[in-house]
């Protein structure tokens, strides 16, 4: 067929046919997940009549967006989710105590580089950081795979940005991925499997690739991609035993676009409310007042990330007048970060650490805004109303900056920070 993107490749794998951008196919699903939704994709599956799981060993269902339950409603859907994977005896199911989706699939060794994941939740994307085609669906579509173990979709076009020139101190994988949203917009890669390259992306950790992943759905990517590598390599051999093998494009395949970024004098980024596009540098918004400091969420609640803001807070206080919230991502990281005393360090700064879970970030529960209350934090939206009041502002920002703000009480570089 000629020379073909990664995104032809696995799709082709997956419907048993060669198979290029713009065309519609059924293919095979390698992994499927939902949280508390998986209530509305029962609810979808029994409506569609269907009686059985078609393939159990590819499903994983966990709690994590309302956990511990944040109202009678999220109880009952609790209960019924669990009944139902009694009942069908599904074996990888994960209850509120691991974690967030976005975390605990990778860690738990469940996602491989070429597989095609789905997933109830849009940031799926984040599994693109191993190498994987992986990208949201609905609950009604996660029913239809729970039946049928397929899906259609219509082949995304490709699009490649090379993220070049290091970065600098105190400037992250969330600071790098920021700034290209602001330049590209929120629909700047539309339906396009978006390809990370470059030797920023070299660099990065595992972590910081997910990062890149996890918010290439916030400039309307189908998937984000980081092709494997020896970090890939090395972040699965101690996960799972099950053989895997690269998907790469090939050279001379046709890609729709792609954009180079210079990141090496790149600025701490910020996004303002209300829109995720809506991107400065931090020098821009210093000084503005904070009530809020967030760090945690399927973006940035890893152990590197928890590390970056202790490094910033260490031996300081938050300001009086700012509630600084931490999340970690899983409670294997939630341990480590115990272990090493990166927790207790976040304490005597006067951090209040929750349970891992999204609560904060999709304003759930825990850490609401109220109406005229300004937030920085390190998740992925900064929609009106998404953590709270419609009238509050959310600020998104790295670890770095959202420690440092802790500290100032206001928007603060880390730059001028940590000496």
């Amino acid at each position: 067929m000629g020379a073909r993107t990664f995104a032809e490749k696995v799709l082709s794998r997956a419907s048993g046919k060669d198979v290029k951008a713009g065309e519609i196919v059924t293919a095979k699903i390698d992994l499927a997940m939902s949280h508390e939704n998986s209530a509305l994709v029962l609810k979808a599956f029994k409506e569609m009549g269907a009686k059985r799981i078609k393939e159990q060993e590819k499903l994983v269902i966990l709690f994590d967006h309302r956990v511990p339950a944040s109202s009678v409603k999220a109880a009952e859907s609790h209960k019924g989710v669990r009944e139902f994977v009694r009942q069908e005896g599904i074996g990888t199911f994960y209850d509120l105590r691991e974690g967030v989706c976005h975390e605990v699939l990778p860690a738990k060794g469940h996602v491989l580089p070429g597989m095609l994941a789905v997933g109830t939740d849009s940031h799926t994307t984040t599994y693109g950081a191993l190498g994987a085609f992986a990208t949201g669906i609905g609950a009604t579509e996660m029913a239809a795979i729970w039946a049928l173990g397929e899906l259609w979709l219509r082949v995304p076009e490709t699009m490649r940005l090379v993220m070049d020139g290091g970065l600098p101190p105190m400037v992250s994988a969330k600071d790098a991925i920021l700034h290209v949203i602001g330049k590209m917009g929120a629909d700047g890669a539309d339906y396009q499997c978006v390809e990370f390259t470059g030797d920023v992306v070299e660099r990065l950790s595992i972590a910081g690739r997910m990062v890149l992943s996890n918010m290439s759905v916030e400039m309307g990517a189908k998937a984000g991609v980081c092709f494997p590598d020896a970090k890939t390599e090395q972040f699965l051999s101690s996960r799972t035993q099950i053989p895997w093998h690269p998907v790469h494009t090939d050279d001379g395949a046709k890609v729709k676009a792609i954009e180079h970024f210079d990141l090496s004098e790149l600025a701490p980024q910020v996004a303002k409310p209300h829109a995720v596009d809506n991107v400065v540098s931090v020098g821009q918004v210093l000084g503005m007042s904070i009530d809020q400091a967030f760090i945690g969420s399927c973006t940035n609640g890893r152990l590197e990330d928890l590390m970056a803001a202790e490094g910033v807070l260490r031996g300081k206080k938050a300001s009086d007048k700012v509630r600084l919230i931490i999340a970690p991502a899983s409670r294997d990281i939630y341990l480590e970060a115990i272990e090493r005393g990166i927790i207790a360090s976040l304490v005597r700064s006067g951090a209040i650490v929750l349970n891992p879970g999204c609560g904060p970030c999709l304003g759930a529960h825990e850490g609401l805004l109220a109406p005229g209350e300004r937030c920085i934090a390190t998740t992925n939206r900064n929609f009106r109303g998404r953590m709270g009041s419609p009238e509050a502002e959310i600020y998104l920002a790295s670890p770095a900056t959202v420690a440092a703000s802790a500290i100032k009480g206001e928007i603060a570089d880390p730059r001028e920070v940590v000496p």
